[in-house]
């Protein structure tokens, strides 16, 4: 028996996609008068694609609102308390209670629960770099970020942009600058962009980046950020030279917020995320769970936990979690790694592992690189496309695809997600029955080009 009255407690710490998914769906297994959902939310808004937001800084996306799933009100409406703008400060596992502070007036309190569940999210790597917190350099994890730069911008003298940083959210970043009219130069410390790709396809990116006008910078660190008599910033310095700035973007990657959960005493990961079981409970801890960007996920081809920051799982694992937290039972196995993005209009898809994971881990494979086009090469329209596949010596089971391209080359990807997934070797790959028709691809999709060539490979080793 609980103590409210025979009605059980959710405290949810955190209002994004894995909190409010976690809420919504224990709420749909159990009415109020079972559960009572309370959920905390430190920043203005719930249920927001923090991934649209360089399309909404660009103006692709017009409205910030257009990236709110549902609203505050919707959540209430479904008899969810939700606290805006009130932060957890500690968790009190052996008491079951967690301490929470209005962020407006300071005042703190203390709530029990039954169940908790951790999202927490994802904080941006803030360089300790001088300047650093200088007007005009920002972050773009919140909409809060997102309403910032876009002020910013506005409101800038000059039309030079710096972008600290060539993954995901760097890459993303310059368009949306480049869109806005900004000259742009890209600060990257690796050989070249998107260090989730091999160099060999990374530099596909680069060379692109450059034709659309973009600057890129690599293999260089920046070690200070510097700033006008305003206050203002004025340049990014690196050891060798100085770029002129009126507003600077880190793009440099998020590490899981997990302060809460270490000072907790809950267990961490290797990359300093919660560690849970396939029912997404933090391991050990029969009534806790988290999910998001503040844990670690097992990756289904290496066999091991990584960290992987994504809308898609974080959406994923709050379905799992409400399930389970409302009685019922579901389990997230695990992820392969797909992640897609684009710059104008070049496409980028990786999915399993790069070279250099498939060494980490002791597979030895075989690796096969294709140029292909997007639609027969006679039809109107198509474009190259590359395709590099790895697969497993003597096995030939697939361990990675990565695809670099114009049109149609990101979704191309999903279908190595679902043979990874299935475990199917190159040599089954090549029997797939997949779309055809002229407008959508030649007659052997390049997916299937690449793993015929694979097969070869593996069958002549």
């Amino acid at each position: 028996m609980s103590m409210h009255q025979g009605r059980e407690r959710l405290v949810v710490v955190g209002g994004d996609a894995a909190g409010m998914s976690a809420a919504s769906q224990a709420r749909r297994l159990k009415g109020p008068e079972e559960l009572e959902i309370v959920a905390f939310e430190r920043g203005h808004f719930t249920s927001f694609s923090a991934c649209g937001i360089p399309y909404w800084v660009g103006g692709a996306v017009p409205e910030r609102d257009d990236l709110i799933a549902r609203t505050p009100e919707e959540h209430r409406a479904r008899d969810i308390d939700l606290r805006l703008r009130t932060e957890v400060t500690e968790l009190d596992v052996a008491g079951r209670r967690v301490r929470a502070r209005d962020v407006e007036s300071g005042a703190e309190s203390w709530m029990s629960y039954d169940k908790l569940v951790i999202a927490t999210g994802a904080r941006p790597v803030r360089p300790e770099l001088p300047g650093a917190d200088a007007p005009g350099v920002h972050g773009v994890q919140t909409l809060d970020d997102g309403q910032a730069l876009i002020d910013t911008l506005s409101r800038a003298k000059g039309r030079r942009a710096v972008v600290v940083g060539a993954g995901y959210i760097g890459v993303e970043m310059a368009e949306a600058l480049i869109d806005r009219g900004f000259e742009v130069t890209v600060v990257n410390r690796g050989e070249q962009p998107m260090s989730t790709l091999d160099p060999d396809m990374g530099r596909l990116v680069h060379r692109a980046m450059e034709g659309l006008g973009i600057t890129m910078v690599n293999g260089t660190e920046v070690t200070k950020i510097l700033t006008g008599a305003d206050g203002r910033v004025r340049a990014v310095a690196t050891q060798h030279a100085e770029y002129p700035a009126d507003v600077v973007v880190l793009g440099i990657g998020v590490r899981p917020e997990t302060a809460l959960a270490r000072a907790a005493g809950l267990p961490l990961g290797a990359h300093g995320g919660l560690l849970t079981d396939l029912a997404m409970r933090v391991r050990g801890h029969q009534n806790i769970w988290a999910g998001g960007d503040c844990v670690e996920v097992l990756n289904l081809v290496s066999g091991q936990e990584q960290y992987v920051p994504l809308g898609t799982h974080a959406n994923k694992h709050g379905q799992v979690i409400g399930t389970n937290a409302g009685g019922g039972y579901a389990t997230f196995p695990g992820v392969v790694g797909t992640a897609v993005s684009k710059v104008c209009d070049l496409e980028i898809a990786r999915t399993g592992l790069r070279e250099k994971d498939a060494r980490r881990v002791g597979l030895e494979f075989e690796a096969v690189t294709i140029e292909s086009t997007s639609r027969a090469g006679y039809y109107p329209g198509a474009s190259p496309m590359t395709v590099k596949m790895l697969a497993e010596r003597r096995t030939g089971r697939l361990l990675g695809v990565q695809i670099v391209g114009r049109e149609g080359a990101a979704k191309r990807v999903d279908i190595a997600a679902v043979a990874l997934t299935a475990r199917l070797t190159v040599e089954q790959m090549t029997a797939l029955d997949l779309g055809y028709a002229p407008p959508f691809s030649p007659v052997w999709d390049p997916v299937l080009v690449a793993a015929r060539k694979a097969a070869r490979k593996v069958r002549g080793s």
